[in-house]
């Protein structure tokens, strides 16, 4: 199946957990090791750069945490990052350097790259957000299907098996999401791609598309 491995979708350059996913083919392979990846390299962080307030919470010194935001165990925030307030980061994230964790906006379980917003009432749970990937107001990653079954990934006629129940959307660096979008278990938005406002998309978006109102997919111009 194309566009959907690691590789496909992100520049690790941009990401400190570049060597924790080079171990993976697929994205969601990565799903289940976050929070031990998280600790480990927490553990490994200067301590001039990095505060560390809680057990397994780092925070770097130029990131600005709002008084009201939540920051659940484990988890590291990037150097000049806001996690603004009323952000209720549930634990097993992993945010890089400046990136917006926006009032209201819920992580749980999720690399994300350096340089992404997530500014405005999005839920992200069990995902990868790649480089400079952008969630309008309102859209958010289900990570669970209604009838409880493990996710599989489909695109053009194709089936791939996760054997994971919880998989949210792995969106490629340079991703962008309009308002109130949802993106369903197993989305996979491939680099440089925009979904339209309201939309409700899943399987896999192909690298440099546009996915308009009633799923239909073009390519950018």
């Amino acid at each position: 199946m194309k566009n959907v491995k690691i590789i496909d979708l992100y520049d690790l350059k941009h990401t400190i957990a570049d060597e924790y996913l080079q171990k993976f083919t697929y994205p969601w392979e990565a799903l289940k090791g976050i929070s031990d990846m998280i600790i480990d390299l927490g553990n490994k962080l200067d301590p001039n750069e990095y505060d560390n307030p809680s057990e397994n919470v780092w925070i770097h010194k130029t990131a600005k945490i709002y008084p009201s935001a939540y920051l659940g165990a484990p988890c590291i925030i990037g150097a000049n990052t806001e996690v603004r307030h009323c952000a209720f980061i549930r634990g097993s994230a992993l945010v890089g350097e400046n990136c917006v964790v926006g009032n209201s906006v819920e992580l749980k379980n999720v690399i994300i790259f350096d340089n992404v917003q997530t500014p405005h009432y999005n839920y992200v749970g069990d995902s990868i957000l790649g480089y400079k990937s952008h969630m309008g107001a309102g859209s958010i990653t289900s990570n669970v299907k209604s009838d409880k079954t493990n996710v599989v990934i489909k695109s053009c006629g194709e089936s791939l098996e996760t054997g994971i129940k919880k998989i949210g959307a792995m969106l490629g660096d340079n991703v962008e999401v309009g308002c109130n979008s949802v993106l369903n278990p197993g989305t996979i938005i491939g680099r440089n791609s925009n979904i339209y406002p309201t939309s409700c998309v899943r399987g896999v978006v192909p690298e440099g598309s546009v996915w308009k109102t009633g799923g239909v997919v073009v390519k950018k111009r």
